[in-house]
């Protein structure tokens, strides 16, 4: 049987509960879940990509099935590069289907045999995005309820 490897694409700047919840949800579904950390060099991070990776690398250090990598360019390629078929997205809002819909038609039309696989947020994380975090974080907030258990934010992890 073919192993069943997804992708679950993001900045995670930084890496929220809502993210973890989808990734121990597709655990479920499939064998291998890498977590795929973009780098857009157009793109302004608060936190470097390896802050980023080493957070959820602790958050998974239990889960062997998940691994790391980070990664440019188009997901797609990315995602023949570690032989996976599928692509994780996850679902807060009626505007996070709208854009991840084309989001995933593109990718279709891009590369026909990959699949983007929607999970549905659990009602306790619709409201959580990075966007938050980041902004709680940037203003001087406690930031800690609402990331992995193990993510410890440091002023000096802050790229800006």
């Amino acid at each position: 049987m073919t192993k069943r490897i997804a992708v679950f694409p993001g900045s995670f700047d930084p890496v929220t509960q809502g993210h973890e919840a989808i990734i121990l949800r597709a655990l479920n579904v499939f064998d291998e879940i890498i977590v795929a950390v973009g780098v857009n060099i157009e793109k302004r991070y608060l936190f470097s990509v390896e802050t980023r990776t080493k957070w959820i690398k602790q958050t998974f250090k239990d889960y062997p099935q998940v691994r790391v990598e980070s990664y440019t360019g188009l997901t797609v390629d990315f995602c023949k590069k570690v032989g996976s078929k599928f692509i994780i997205r996850g679902l807060r809002t009626s505007a996070d289907f709208e854009f991840e819909r084309i989001a995933g038609q593109v990718n279709k039309k891009l590369s026909s045999d990959i699949e983007t696989v929607f999970l549905l947020a659990a009602p306790e994380f619709t409201a959580l995005n990075s966007s938050v975090v980041r902004d709680i974080v940037i203003n001087g907030g406690n930031a800690s309820i609402f990331v992995p258990e193990g993510v410890i934010i440091r002023p000096e992890d802050l790229e800006y």
